[in-house]
């Protein structure tokens, strides 16, 4: 990982305000170089960190360089796509998350949104129309490609309707159980969970998977999404 690009120094007699902090998640070191050097060319902008996508310690990183924005690169995250997202999200959720990515596949772009991501900007377009997304999500627009957007809403719709049909659903869960839904969602893993939560591992796997039996899910990331659409929120962070 590398921290501390260089930032913007604004004439003193210029009052403008703090540039956004922008982290680059990308496994090229060429192209996060040539971006971090575009976008910090800009007044407004600052990127303030970038590091891989298998960085293990990237939801670390992100909390401590609490990011207004993050973009990341998808490809080599495959199956785990949705998960990483969620755990970018859970990790600082006042971040708006953007995807860059060669990839048109719709189901990606449904999963991403599910995440709480607020863009998806093909590589083709450019780093002009990164910046532009950049700035529109700090001003709580999304983009995703037309070519997405009708597959995302319908099943985003879908997922209000799954969710009103199933409002109760978190009732079955015993407030131990929760606690570990909660943690789940803020991107946690079994060991971790068992030390916060002062229990065992086998105490939370036991937890785990009567979670995944009242919720019919298969998953972690499955039972995330089903409490995310019944209503469930993580408490807010203090910082």
């Amino acid at each position: 990982m590398y921290l501390g690009e260089d930032r913007p120094v604004a004439p003193a007699h210029s009052e403008v305000m703090d540039p956004v902090r922008i982290l680059l998640v990308d496994d090229h070191l060429m192209v996060t170089e040539a971006l971090a050097s575009r976008l910090s060319a800009a007044m407004d902008l600052w990127v303030a960190g970038r590091c891989t996508t298998a960085d293990p310690n990237l939801l670390d990183i992100v909390r401590g360089l609490r990011p207004d924005v993050i973009t990341i690169e998808v490809e080599p995250l495959g199956a785990a796509l949705g998960e990483v997202l969620q755990g970018l999200v859970a990790a600082r959720p006042e971040a708006r998350v953007v995807v860059l990515s060669a990839d048109h596949d719709i189901a990606h772009g449904v999963e991403a949104a599910r995440a709480g991501v607020s863009a998806w900007v093909a590589k083709e377009q450019g780093a002009a129309e990164l910046e532009t997304v950049i700035r529109g999500v700090c001003q709580g627009y999304s983009w995703f490609p037309p070519d997405m957007l009708g597959a995302i809403l319908s099943e985003l719709r879908a997922d209000v309707g799954r969710a009103r049909e199933n409002e109760d659903v978190l009732d079955m869960l015993s407030p131990r159980e929760r606690d570990v839904l909660l943690s789940m969602m803020d991107g946690k893993r079994g060991r971790q969970i068992a030390q916060d939560l002062l229990i065992s591992t086998d105490t939370v796997r036991t937890h785990t998977r009567n979670i995944f039996a009242k919720l019919d899910v298969h998953s972690r990331l499955e039972a995330v999404r089903v409490a995310r659409a019944a209503g469930l929120r993580a408490p807010e962070r203090t910082e």
